[in-house]
């Protein structure tokens, strides 16, 4: 049980690194994101999540900023996610992008 938790912390701080990115536009929507969101989508969410973050930088500005949206379905639904969730909490940094 122990070494489950231990990879499941593991995977937690990995994925915590890689939404830290290069934009402070980013980092506002995608952290606050991975910290209440990430642990209530289901198995295949997580993993478009895991998918989306090894994206570049001005690519994920573009679609989180609603500009464009990505063209493969499950990324295209973790984008919406991700701004539904910026849109509907008291994240009021994100009402300054």
């Amino acid at each position: 049980m122990s070494e489950q938790v231990s990879a499941e912390e593991i995977n937690r701080k990995r994925l915590y690194w890689h939404s830290r990115r290069g934009m402070w536009e980013l980092d506002l929507l995608l952290i606050p994101f991975l910290e209440h969101r990430y642990d209530s989508l289901d198995a295949a969410d997580q993993a478009a999540y895991e998918a989306l973050i090894t994206e570049e930088d001005q690519d994920l500005f573009v679609w989180l900023m609603r500009r464009e949206w990505p063209a493969e379905p499950s990324r295209r639904r973790v984008v919406q996610m991700i701004v539904d969730y910026a849109e509907t909490t008291g994240n009021d940094q994100y009402r300054t992008l």
